[in-house]
């Protein structure tokens, strides 16, 4: 470093840093239990503060960090508020209760787990996106098991495991181009070298939802209670198959490689025809785009005072469901669907900015690089390199709050030692998938993680055991590169060699 950049950290004031900001962040989610937000801040403020008094490092250096952090996620920002617009105008619409009324008829307990494990896979195979899957399908999915009286987390959990599978498996993701372009690999190479350890985890987590389904089957459907459901909806809404043309035009868009955002928002144009066409008044759509929908009759129900205050809603909208069942099903209604619209992100959003600016800052002020080249040092095996990658990836997620870091640090950190190894370059960029793509999610305070608990209205922590694709895929990673299994060399034309030892040394 140079008198006008600073110096680099040493390895203790990089642990110092990093002690220091997991305290402060564990403190303020497992103890105080507060919102993340300022805990990130305060972790930023202290790194920025080394950085700065310490290190020497202009501030127009640490500042170029934050803002850099921050622009390389814009992109998902921007797709985050889409998708408050999608989940507005499609409850508004009809669309996502028109999803829950017919899966409500088609769907059981025994099913539903493996049912949402295929469905989310195969919507964010063909879209590329986990969190489109998730605040589309995923919502209706939720309301369902709602119905079916399967616990909120677990099924948050499955509805991950399958929107992550497109998330790091769909060439349509942008995750999925990322890690080969960091590590210098052919995309489709890429996507081959992930069956080696996405496959069978996969199988895995496909076994666990239909053993946690049979769980599931012994028990008695509550057919009162979802036609209940099913007649507040259809009430509220205008429940009709018109209402699945939407999703099927959104998947379609993106499947024809248009870019998420203007697919999104056709979608968000698609519902908002569709409301309109119902009789939503402009004026009123304009409102939900802004500020999500707010629960009519299910409100009602739910803040009902009494028997005869839910009786007399009842009445009114010419319902005939026994007062408590009623009132059951409409606080059910009303948290499930007093949701979407452009604000309802914010909290997420500046979650994602507190999380970015820390990034930058760690990464600017090379706190992260002292501590990963401490643990190269170390590495002798393929199995150790692969095991490096993978929780120097999970680090950075946890450390720096969002998962295109998470990908694009270690792939600079570990590029030149795989190729010195003679492993093709698709081996990095598998390992940077593994870890740095799904187990983003996992992290309350990583923009993934706040993305979905906010979405589904479940703490991350909550729904952690049950994403069985997103914590599973970095252990099978790992077994597989112990056992030599899917080990991939570079050869004299570039092109992959699978086997235990390097080519030269077999």
């Amino acid at each position: 470093m140079t008198e006008r950049t600073g110096r680099a950290p040493t390895f203790l004031e990089a642990l110092i840093v990093v002690a220091f900001s997991v305290t402060v962040i564990g403190a303020g989610v497992l103890l105080w239990k507060v919102d993340v937000h300022i805990p990130v801040l305060l972790a930023t403020v202290f790194a920025a503060a080394v950085g700065y008094f310490v290190l020497r490092r202009p501030w127009a250096v640490i500042e170029e960090g934050i803002v850099g952090g921050i622009t390389m996620a814009m992109t998902a920002i921007l797709i985050m508020y889409t998708i408050g617009l999608v989940v507005g105008s499609w409850i508004q619409g009809g669309i996502v209760p028109s999803m829950i009324y017919y899966g409500l008829s088609i769907l059981s307990p025994r099913v539903f787990l493996v049912s949402t494990l295929l469905i989310c896979s195969i919507v964010s195979l063909a879209t590329g996106s986990s969190w489109g899957t998730s605040g589309t399908v995923g919502i209706a999915l939720i309301g369902i098991a709602a119905g079916l009286k399967i616990p909120t987390p677990l099924a948050a959990g499955i509805i991950i495991s399958g929107a992550y599978l497109g998330d790091k498996m769909s060439p349509l993701s942008d995750t999925t181009n990322l890690a080969p372009a960091v590590a210098g690999a052919d995309l489709f190479q890429h996507i081959r070298a992930m069956l080696w350890t996405t496959g069978p985890t996969y199988v895995i987590v496909l076994i666990l939802a239909l053993a946690l389904g049979m769980r599931f089957a012994g028990g008695t459907l509550e057919v009162e209670r979802i036609q209940a459901i099913q007649a507040v909806m259809a009430r509220e809404f205008h429940v009709s198959p018109w209402g699945l043309l939407p999703p099927v035009l959104v998947i379609a868009l993106v499947a024809m490689k248009i870019p998420a955002l203007p697919g999104l928002m056709a979608g968000v144009l698609a519902g908002s025809a569709m409301a309109l066409l119902q009789g939503v008044g402009i004026a009123d759509m304009l409102n939900v785009l802004q500020n999500g929908y707010s629960p009519a009759l299910s409100a009602a129900l739910a803040d009902a005072s009494d028997t005869a205050a839910a009786l007399k809603v009842l009445g009114e909208n010419n319902l005939s469901i026994r007062p408590d069942l009623a009132k059951e099903v409409g606080g059910m209604l009303k948290d499930l669907l007093a949701r979407g619209g452009l604000q309802a992100m914010n909290w997420t959003v500046s979650l994602s900015f507190c999380a970015l600016a820390f990034g930058g800052v760690m990464e600017k002020c090379g706190f992260l690089d002292v501590i990963l080249e401490k643990v190269l040092a170390r590495v002798r095996t393929v199995g150790g390199l692969v095991t490096a990658v993978i929780l120097s990836s999970v680090s950075c997620n946890i450390l720096l709050g969002d998962q295109y870091l998470a990908i694009v640090i270690p792939g600079r950190m570990y590029k030149t030692t795989f190729a010195q190894k003679g492993l093709h370059p698709r081996m990095l960029s598998r390992c940077l998938e593994d870890a740095g793509t799904i187990t983003s999610v996992l992290v309350p305070w990583n923009s993934c993680g706040a993305y979905h608990a906010g979405l589904f209205g479940v703490p991350t922590l909550e729904y952690l055991p049950y994403a069985f694709l997103n914590w599973m895929n970095p252990i099978v990673s790992i077994l597989t590169a112990y056992l030599g299994i899917g080990i991939a060399w570079l050869g004299k034309r570039g092109e992959p060699i699978l086997g235990r030892r390097r080519p030269d040394e077999a």
